[in-house]
């Protein structure tokens, strides 16, 4: 393997509306959770369903197009790339906080 790519592919739904920050005409960023859910069986045979939440951060022009097509409970596939950032909180404890910068967006709708 010659080239590591960070790249990252997931499926979900919209768990809220985007919150958009504009900083000038040209720059703005949205930032929206996304839901997705997995699905196992117990050892004793009992179904369970696993939510994870994953923050997603679009930028300039993908900003707009969120804006413009993400709303609450949407089904959207992403492609992006892991962004991991460490903090000092309030409080002075270490934290991180882990995005997808997203570089594509695509609707899709939801099957059983």
């Amino acid at each position: 393997m010659k080239n590591f790519r960070n790249s990252v592919y997931l499926t979900g739904l919209a768990g809220g509306d985007p919150t958009v920050v504009n900083f000038s005409e040209e720059k703005k960023v949205a930032r929206v959770s996304l839901a997705i859910n997995e699905f196992y069986k117990t050892q004793s045979g009992e179904a369970v369903c696993q939510t994870q939440w994953i923050n997603l951060v679009f930028w300039n022009k993908k900003a707009d197009l969120a804006e413009l097509l993400i709303k609450k409970g949407v089904g959207i596939s992403i492609e992006g790339s892991l962004k991991v950032q460490a903090y000092t909180d309030k409080l002075g404890e270490q934290r991180s906080s882990t995005e997808i910068f997203v570089n594509q967006l695509e609707l899709v709708t939801a099957t059983e």
